[in-house]
């Protein structure tokens, strides 16, 4: 199959490949860089992106804002001037507003935003040449978030990322609907929004493409994506177990060591069910609350004192490789790795 760049506005990537943002820490400037540096788009995730500043237990949102430029200053001259850099800030994220801005101050290409609709991101990057693309899970949240932003702010989506149930972290679908991911029949469901956004873009001339993400391993996978109508993918757990990933070796060995069956639906402390390798951690929190620290100010639909657990201490501990006591996020495919892998390598599979 032929595969053409990938276009958001006046940017391109000559390999239609964006690398999900995986917080914490987990994809900063060393994966995104590189990824960029092969000529696709590198995402860094905000999600306590500052957890390695030493005043970050003090001042999380400070450390957290200092970090999103020194990443995205160090990704671009790892990329260099190849490729676009991008950052995933979830619209759930304490002081939301101020970190998007920050990313418009440093530059950053593009952000994407999910973990709720971004309804007044058009509004915080008004002015700059930022691209936003709202992640959506469904026909109707692709409606919502195209119709608000034209009818609020004059805005079309330079993007949109369709999320489907096989993707890794939090996820867009209730626990019913992910018993029984056959019935959503998500690829009807990727049609209709690929459909219902090639029509809208047609008000103001503009070509929208659709990203699709969850679930996306290699290149037969990215082919069938775009039988569907996408114009690009979205991929993360394959980035995990790359020598460029930032996080520790024992969290890409956790990877190649997993095995199908240990992956799980857990429940979130953010609210959403999510996708994660069962260990001693999950196992312990399904017994009953674990204790933790104080709050870093993560997410705001997270009560500090009824949590079951910090998601933000079992996110460091999992980027740390404290894997035993982590909360291992990953999309439905981890069981696929099996070895440490260069990324540009894996861009290679995806050239067009």
């Amino acid at each position: 199959m032929k595969i053409k760049p990938l276009k958001i506005g006046d940017l391109t990537a000559e390999i239609p490949v964006i690398q999900g943002g995986m917080g914490v820490g987990v994809s900063l400037s060393g994966l995104a860089g590189a990824v960029a540096a092969c000529g696709g788009v590198g995402i860094i995730s905000t999600a306590q992106i500052g957890y390695r500043e030493a005043d970050w237990d003090q001042n999380p949102i400070e450390a957290n804002l200092r970090a999103i430029k020194q990443e995205i200053e160090k990704a671009q001259e790892i990329a260099g001037g190849r490729g676009m850099i991008g950052v995933n800030i979830m619209v759930a994220t304490r002081e939301y507003e101020k970190y998007v801005k920050a990313a418009v101050e440093a530059k950053a290409d593009l952000i994407i935003s999910g973990a709720g609709l971004p309804v007044d991101l058009p509004r915080m990057v008004m002015g700059s040449n930022t691209k936003i693309l709202p992640i959506v899970s469904s026909l109707k949240s692709a409606q919502v978030i195209c119709r608000y932003w034209e009818k609020k702010y004059g805005y079309y989506p330079d993007g949109v990322v369709i999320e489907g149930p096989l993707a890794g972290g939090h996820l867009g679908f209730s626990l019913e609907q992910l018993d029984d991911i056959e019935g959503l029949d998500y690829d009807n469901v990727i049609r209709s929004i690929v459909e219902y956004v090639e029509v809208f873009g047609k008000k103001p001339g503009k070509e929208i493409p659709v990203i699709a993400a969850g679930g996306i391993y290699d290149r037969k996978d990215m082919e069938h994506a775009f039988e569907l109508g996408a114009s690009g993918v979205q991929i993360a757990t394959r980035f995990v177990t790359t020598y460029e990933c930032d996080a520790a070796d024992a969290y890409k060995q956790a990877y190649i060591n997993t095995k199908k069956e240990d992956i799980i639906i857990v429940k979130s402390p953010v609210g959403m069910p999510g996708r994660a390798i069962l260990n001693p951690f999950m196992v312990k929190a399904k017994e009953g609350k674990i204790p933790h620290g104080k709050c870093h100010l993560c997410i705001s639909t997270c009560n500090p004192a009824e949590t079951p657990y910090c998601i933000t201490e079992g996110l460091v501990n999992a980027v740390t490789g404290n894997v035993d006591h982590a909360l291992l996020f990953c999309g439905e495919n981890a069981y696929r790795a099996e070895k440490l892998e260069y990324v540009r390598d894996i861009m290679e599979e995806f050239r067009i």
